[in-house]
């Protein structure tokens, strides 16, 4: 039988449960401002693309591995492959009240024996940029993910020279965990990749400031936030 003891001097890790995560599933996740459900070519591309293409949102693609698309079947056909990816698992992010697809995202690089899973490949359309619906759609994987998946740590990571994608960590709570170097090969251009994270012993603190935010009372008769997010971590 192999020696497990630990000599007394030797700085190792805490002890942790070694029960795995549960693997996330196409379900869907409801909130006030938007639901999640599993990506579906047929019934989301047209809306998609329409938010997601023109000659301003060209830029934002550069940071992806994929896109811009020349035209709608070419994109419909892109996101037909995406629909049946177990990882990264593509949810549509759909406006609560018309329906209407404004964005997709997905769980990625998922570890269920380790605990940790990443949010990643997110391409939110012009309606749904800088809204409470963008910030909702974030904390419903959050949630799904720490509270009823079981992980101990869930991943952001981005371009290092995107600085939107990397602001916009911050906001969500996430804490920066340094560059990786030369890490990737991004459509013929070296990537640096930035790397943030929480972890489930900061979650109920993140997970109380995201309610708080999202709170109605939060918002004036225009939609406008009363109090930021950050404002309510600290």
């Amino acid at each position: 039988m192999r020696n497990t003891s630990v000599p007394a001097d030797l700085p190792i890790g805490e002890p942790v449960s070694t029960a795995p995560a549960l693997r996330p599933e196409r379900t869907e996740l409801s909130g006030r401002f938007v639901r999640l459900v599993p990506l579906d070519a047929a019934r989301h591309a047209a809306d998609l693309f329409a938010e997601t293409h023109g000659p301003d949102e060209e830029g934002r693609w550069w940071y992806l591995g994929d896109g811009p698309y020349p035209d709608p079947a070419a994109f419909a056909a892109g996101l037909a492959e995406k629909a049946v990816s177990p990882d990264p698992l593509f949810f549509a992010v759909l406006d609560a009240v018309s329906g209407r697809a404004l964005g997709y995202q997905t769980l990625m690089r998922i570890d269920a024996a380790n605990r940790v899973v990443e949010v990643g490949n997110i391409v939110y359309g012009r309606s749904l940029q800088r809204t409470p619906a963008s910030t909702e759609a974030q904390f419903l994987f959050m949630r799904h993910a720490f509270d009823t998946l079981g992980y101990r740590r869930y991943e952001w990571k981005c371009n290092a020279l995107n600085a939107p994608s990397r602001a916009a960590a911050l906001r969500f709570g996430f804490t920066f965990e340094g560059v990786f170097r030369s890490h990737m090969i991004m459509k013929g251009r070296n990537r640096d990749t930035a790397w943030y994270a929480i972890i489930e012993a900061e979650w109920p603190a993140r997970r109380a400031a995201f309610e708080a935010w999202l709170a109605p009372d939060n918002f004036d008769a225009e939609g406008r936030q009363r109090r930021r997010l950050e404002d309510f971590r600290h």
